[in-house]
């Protein structure tokens, strides 16, 4: 059996009492100014309080190992009593975890435990943002250090310092290692450890939620959803572990042959900024179902999230360095391309960051799973129902303030309902609440930096000068909290009198801009639509179930949305036709990318020779 811990609350005297959720969060705030456990430091600020916590105390990980360094939550001393009361024992089978391995884990319960009492503007990270090896791991040097800033305020959250070759190596050593073992356990034992990995999630959605926000820039309910995704997503592939099979082939004179699908080996992923936890779950999930260990790279300015995902999954009883964590940014990405060990690549992000992947792993003949841009058409026809098409074009513009891959952001309207459509959508726009978004009530939070910020209002500019007309938005915005003043807002903007040939229409703006354009037939919206580069989502809202199927047929992109937009469970396949990219994510097909087929052919007789 793996390793695990067993929570138990201070309050309880029986080890025979069952264990508490895991992943409760702390009632009372950190005090100010000083650093818990774990390394995450209240600031003394007066920012916005984020939405208050109704979940009881964390409990304290207890085992006769931790005695030795104290329990961690509660700072109890040597053979102390956890609130008076003593710890529950481990089971047997059980009692072998070692006291770094509690010290590892109840630093990670304890930087989420501070999470409860964190409002926007408050919270400094200063532990290692590396993993390998079951911990954490200090950059062994300092240079080329760089700000990691908190969207919402501005201010420092963190410094990120970017892995260099040796720490790169060290990484794939220990996932090679992992792969050894993990690889040879049969797919239910994998399962295991992956459905108690998203327990975990599940029980601690709310502090991972909150230091996504903080660390992401979008709304806290965006959050939460993308954790629930995640843990579901883990759920998933666990399921499919223990399915992996390969065929039975009869052949002439009693031979046969049978098929194997294994392992690849160490996979390499690299994240983006827009979902990192997510991102992080949907690359790893399949591999790890699969046999294969991973060394993720988050995106530089998103680095916080992706070493609780590996703490998670040692926590879940996934051998050390089962899930490596290397931080940094063009040159650490380079280094896990071309690194021989690495057998494949699962990339999320821009177009040329993408064939600059493509072309460095080519050199080792490796393949890769590219997820990239995209410039996708929403077609909306005059026989639709206008109601929930108008949600679906907000859905397909502005979740994470407009920074999603797959968004619809050339919407057509068909010509006589191109009024009504404008009307209520600037409407609506308009009521968007921006602002912290650690707040409940907040639909759109902050924009990731400063330079993306400039970027998405100068789409809007360029959009004015080549004859767009801005119907709202499209400025720079100040919340009324002072203590947001700093943060990178933008309100949402709708741009109509668009034309195909529009910059604004051409090129992915990865900020919150709808740009709308008017058609008249079928046939013409449908060449338009297809008249790009990128095939990443579509859509189309239409009451002619004819006439949506026809659409979906001749649209040119990996997905297409019929009357919705931007839903896509775990189970459906994701990707992108064209320039953006090829291979799947979610969804069984997936389990084909992470792993590769062997055939075994058996001969039952003697053997016939020409020779």
């Amino acid at each position: 059996m793996h390793a695990a811990l067993i929570w138990t609350e201070c309050c309880v005297t029986s080890a025979t009492a069952p264990p508490p959720d895991p992943g409760r969060l702390a009632s009372s705030p950190p005090g100010r100014g000083r650093v818990p456990s774990g390394g995450v430091e209240s600031a003394a600020s007066s920012g916005s309080p984020g939405p208050a916590s109704d979940t009881p105390s964390a409990p304290a990980s207890l085992n006769r190992a931790a005695r030795a360094a104290g329990c961690g939550p509660c700072r109890a001393p040597l053979a102390a009593r956890c609130s008076g009361l003593a710890h529950a024992p481990l089971p047997r089978s059980r009692a072998a975890v070692s006291v770094q391995a509690l010290h590892l884990l109840s630093m990670a319960q304890s930087i989420l435990d501070a999470m409860s009492g964190a409002s926007t503007g408050t919270l400094q990270v200063t532990d290692p943002l590396n993993f390998w090896g079951g911990r954490r791991v200090a950059p062994r040097q300092q240079a080329d250090a760089q700000d990691v800033f908190e969207p919402a305020t501005g201010r420092v959250l963190c410094q990120l310092i970017p892995c260099k070759a040796e720490e790169v190596d060290e990484a794939m050593q220990s996932a090679h290692t992992a792969y050894l073992k993990w690889s040879k356990m049969s797919g239910m034992e994998r399962a295991r450890v992956m459905l108690e990995a998203a327990r975990i999630i599940r029980e601690r959605r709310e502090a991972i939620s909150k230091l996504e926000v903080i660390n992401n820039g979008k709304s806290i309910t965006e959050a939460l959803a993308d954790i629930d995704f995640s843990w579901q997503c883990v759920e998933y592939y666990a399921g499919l572990a223990g399915t992996l099979a390969g065929q039975h082939i009869q052949l002439p004179s009693g031979a046969f042959a049978y098929t194997r699908r294994e392992a690849l080996g160490v996979c390499a992923g690299i994240g983006a900024f827009n979902y990192p936890f997510q991102i992080a779950v949907v690359k790893s999930a399949p591999a790890l179902a699969c046999g294969n260990a991973m060394v993720f790279k988050p995106s530089p300015m998103t680095p916080v999230t992706a070493v609780i995902l590996a703490e998670i999954y040692k926590e879940a009883g996934a051998p050390d360095g089962l899930f490596c964590v290397v931080q940094g940014g063009p040159e650490t990405g380079t280094l896990l391309c071309q690194h021989p060990m690495v057998a494949k690549v699962s990339f999320t992000g821009s177009v040329p960051t993408g064939k600059k992947i493509m072309e460095m792993s080519a050199k080792g003949v490796k393949p890769v799973t590219l997820e990239l841009g995209g410039k996708s058409p929403l077609i909306i026809f005059k026989d639709c129902e206008l109601e929930n098409a108008i949600k679906g074009a907000l859905m397909a513009n502005f979740l994470t303030q407009g920074q999603v891959c797959c968004n619809g952001t050339r919407v057509f309207v068909q010509r006589e309902i191109m009024p009504k459509f404008l009307e209520e959508v600037v409407k609506r726009t308009k009521a968007i609440p921006v602002g912290d978004p650690l707040l409940d009530a907040t639909r759109m939070g902050a924009l990731i930096s400063k330079p993306q910020l400039d970027k998405a209002l100068g789409f809007v500019s360029q959009a004015k000068k080549e004859g767009a007309k801005v119907l709202c938005g499209g400025e720079p915005f100040t919340p009324s909290d002072p203590n947001l003043a700093g943060g990178y807002y933008m309100s949402p903007c709708v741009l109509d009198s668009c034309r195909d040939d529009m910059t604004c229409v051409k090129e992915e703006i990865f900020g919150p801009v709808m740009s709308v354009l008017a058609f008249d037939t079928e046939e013409e919206v449908l060449q338009r639509a297809n008249s790009t580069t990128f095939g990443l989502a579509s859509g189309v809202f239409t009451r002619d179930i004819s006439r949506a199927h026809r659409v979906a047929e001749n649209l040119q992109a990996g997905t297409c949305f019929i009357n919705n937009y931007n839903v896509s469970p775990v189970e459906v396949p994701f990707g992108g036709y064209k320039n953006s990219g090829f291979g799947r994510e979610n969804g069984q097909v997936t389990i084909e990318y992470y792993s590769q087929l062997k055939t075994v052919v058996v001969e039952m007789g003697d053997v016939e020779s020409l020779f």
